[in-house]
């Protein structure tokens, strides 16, 4: 029986691998394996294997991390921290600081004001700059070291030096440091008219004070206009991380070359939120040689009024294109009055460059050196014409600066009326004078002025310009009183400032 048994498994074997071997042969196709249960490790690591990065792209990557941090490496040298310190006084309390405490005032207001004498105590300031020479010239903001008694400039290696202010340009919002040094980390200064947005950006500066700190991202849009930071505007915009305390870093491409100075933020809580702007490069070159060879920004000048197209002003004038700058005044006897250019012509394209609207023609002109003659075409009554002008020098905009001069005037802070100022504030051509720009609160004047004043007038005695001002305003002994003719919102009004 066992035999038997033996006997019918083995035949029932061979069936079976008779059976099998058949139907492979007639399928013609390779047998199809049966599953093998693994290890549930086993069956993870097959998992994760298979979503893993390819080497290409892991060598790609890998490749990329080393060029940065390589961009990195080479750029941070050039960015210095910029510290300040500024004098400023203040009239003592009898409260002490306790009157100072915002929630002691905002319940009592200045009813128990400052009454004692005053008070000086410094304050401090970060920033950051960029050596651009070997011998010791540095970039920054103009905001950053404006009416500052001391700068102190520190290197990435910890060297500390004491930085002197070479020249300011507030038109553009740019200042020259120098230190005394040599063989300083010089940035390489790149072509920022080459810039394309979406292009890779690295911005380094010392925001909060932390040291050198290194953010990325791309160029956002070129050209930026109209954001009300300087006179002269053609920013780069980025959503690289800029931070308080990046102003005057370095903005730079990934070849390690300078292509902005790091300016400003558009934020409404004071940090980065993915917009920030950086003067050009080759904005900032063209100041920065002209402080050091000249002492002075010199800009080219055509002397005229300009305005942006509006689509009634197109239809008026018979524009066909919606492009250009629109003449609304000429200086009397200025280069373009000379060369034939009249209040309603369109400059359509200036020294073979077309112009897109006002401030693009304000940023051409500024940018040629004066006694240079340019073509300019204009659009006359629906004609296009084309003119020669040789360029003037820019009239320089003067500025009164931080001083002591002992009487009620102290603390005053004013400049000459631009066209610019006459057109954002809406301040008539017959309104002559200086405007006021700030005033300290301690200075007698405080209760009196408002910023955007203008000062027609001191003691019965006209004024033009800051150099008039400030040659009144020295005669002015310090128990006089003064009395000012003021332009302020439309209208005149005479006022006095008693000591």
């Amino acid at each position: 029986m066992g035999n038997l048994l033996s006997a019918l498994t083995a035949a029932i074997l061979i069936l079976s691998l008779y059976s099998a071997s058949g139907c492979k042969q007639q399928a013609g196709k390779e047998p199809v394996k049966p599953p093998v249960s693994k290890p549930a490790a086993e069956e993870t690591k097959r998992v994760t294997t298979g979503a893993a990065i390819s080497e290409e792209d892991a060598a790609l990557l890998a490749k990329i991390n080393g060029s940065l941090s390589s961009v990195s490496e080479t750029v941070k040298p050039s960015v210095v921290n910029i510290s300040t310190t500024t004098t400023v006084s203040m009239k003592e309390s009898p409260f002490g600081d306790f009157y100072n405490d915002p929630f002691f005032r905002k319940f009592f207001g200045d009813q128990f004001g400052p009454h004692g004498g005053k008070k000086k105590f410094k304050t401090s300031a970060l920033g950051s700059g960029v050596i651009v020479t070997a011998d010791g010239y540095i970039l920054t903001n103009n905001h950053v070291v404006q009416n500052v008694d001391e700068i102190k400039v520190i290197l990435q290696d910890k060297r500390e030096f004491t930085g002197k202010l070479i020249g300011t340009d507030p038109q553009t919002d740019l200042a020259i440091v120098k230190v005394k040094a040599d063989g300083l980390p010089a940035i390489k200064i790149g072509d920022s008219g080459k810039l394309k947005v979406g292009e890779l950006v690295i911005a380094v500066g010392n925001p909060f004070g932390l040291g050198n700190t290194i953010t990325m991202g791309i160029v956002s849009a070129v050209g930026r206009s109209h954001v009300g930071i300087a006179d002269y505007e053609d920013f780069i915009q980025t959503d690289a991380a800029i931070n308080p305390g990046n102003s005057g870093g370095a903005l730079v491409n990934v070849r390690a070359e300078l292509v902005g100075i790091n300016t400003a933020i558009f934020s409404t809580s004071g940090g980065n939120v993915g917009i920030g702007f950086a003067i050009p490069s080759s904005m900032a070159q063209k100041v920065m040689d002209s402080i050091i060879r000249h002492g002075k920004v010199v800009r080219g000048w055509l002397g005229v009024s300009i305005q942006d197209l509006t689509p009634e002003l197109i239809k008026h004038f018979d524009i066909k294109e919606g492009k250009g700058a629109l003449i609304a005044d000429v200086v009397k006897g200025g280069p373009a009055d000379k060369a034939g250019i009249r209040r309603g012509d369109l400059i359509a394209e200036f020294d073979g460059g077309p112009v897109e609207d006002a401030t693009s023609l304000r940023n051409m002109v500024a940018g040629r050196p004066p006694g240079k003659t340019v073509t300019v075409k204009i659009i006359r009554e629906g004609k296009e014409k084309t003119l020669s002008v040789n360029l003037g020098e820019l009239p320089k905009t003067s500025v009164s600066q931080k001083s002591e001069i002992g009487n009620v005037m102290e603390g005053v802070y004013v400049q000459d009326i631009t066209p610019e100022i006459r057109k954002g504030l809406d301040i008539p051509n017959k309104v002559t004078g200086v405007i006021v720009t700030n005033i300290d609160e301690e200075s007698p004047a405080a209760e009196v002025l408002k910023q955007n004043d203008v000062i027609l007038e001191i003691n019965r005695k006209s004024i033009f310009n800051v150099k008039d001002y400030e040659t009144l305003v020295n005669r002015v002994k310090p128990e006089d009183s003064v009395l000012l003719l003021v332009y302020r919102t439309g209208g005149f009004i005479y006022v006095t400032i008693n000591p």
